[in-house]
């Protein structure tokens, strides 16, 4: 017994064959990275460098979520504010129920045609039918234009033995409201035959010209024809 405890071997056969395997074989590899125990071994170093990584990644993260919930607080900050002055200038801009009412009220106190009294109503209606009398009166006064024209007749007889006083005598025998007949003169033509020159004022409105030389030319016994010698607009 004393010689089996002093003896160094190993009574489980199983640990003894794996420890013996890997000491044959070497270290371990899986995809590239060699399975040790070390702390400085690749597997440890890649694992502390993602760890690294991984920190500095949740790190910034965070610092953008910072950020951007800021940012959203300042915008809902701005459109608070512009929501808030929108509001007051449309409620400085309507009017309220009161201002309405009051308006209504001083628009129902003013009356363009009536009065507040049965008394200032009569003086009113006074007033007025005065000076509409006024405004007749004075439209009648105002003289009316009336359009008129000067016109020359040249009325030729039949032969020289056509007595051109009775013709005159004959044509100013025409008459109409309108109508005023002026000067005249005997004019040579030719061969010792002269017309008759007749000048005369008409209102355009009552007389017609082509009326006129009509008329004139009704009396055939004295007159050949009659030509207008100069017409002008008074």
């Amino acid at each position: 017994m004393k010689v089996e405890a002093q003896d160094k071997f190993w009574t489980d056969k199983s640990r003894y064959d794996i420890a013996e395997k890997r000491f044959y074989e070497g270290p371990q590899k899986i995809d590239g990275v060699t399975l040790d125990d070390g702390s400085k071994s690749p597997l440890a170093s890649r694992l502390s460098q993602l760890e690294s990584e991984n920190k500095d990644l949740k790190s910034e993260v965070a610092t953008l979520t910072k950020l951007f919930n800021a940012l959203l607080k300042r915008v809902d900050t701005v459109e608070a504010q512009l929501n808030l002055t929108n509001g007051e200038a449309k409620k400085a801009e309507a009017p309220t129920s009161q201002q309405k009412e009051q308006k209504d009220d001083d628009d129902d106190d003013v009356d363009l045609f009536g009065s507040d009294s049965e008394e200032e109503g009569e003086e009113a209606a006074r007033i007025r039918e005065e000076r509409l009398a006024a405004y007749a009166a004075k439209k009648s006064k105002k003289a009316v234009i009336i359009a008129k024209s000067n016109i020359i007749l040249d009325v030729k007889p039949w032969d020289d033995e056509t007595d051109l006083k009775v013709m005159e005598t004959e044509i100013r025998k025409i008459t109409l409201d309108g109508l005023l007949w002026g000067a005249s003169k005997f004019v040579p033509v030719a061969f010792g035959i002269q017309k008759l020159s007749i000048s005369c004022v008409v209102e355009d409105d009552k007389v017609s010209i082509d009326w006129l030389t009509e008329e004139i030319e009704k009396l055939e016994d004295f007159v050949q024809s009659v030509d207008i010698a100069a017409f002008n607009k008074i």
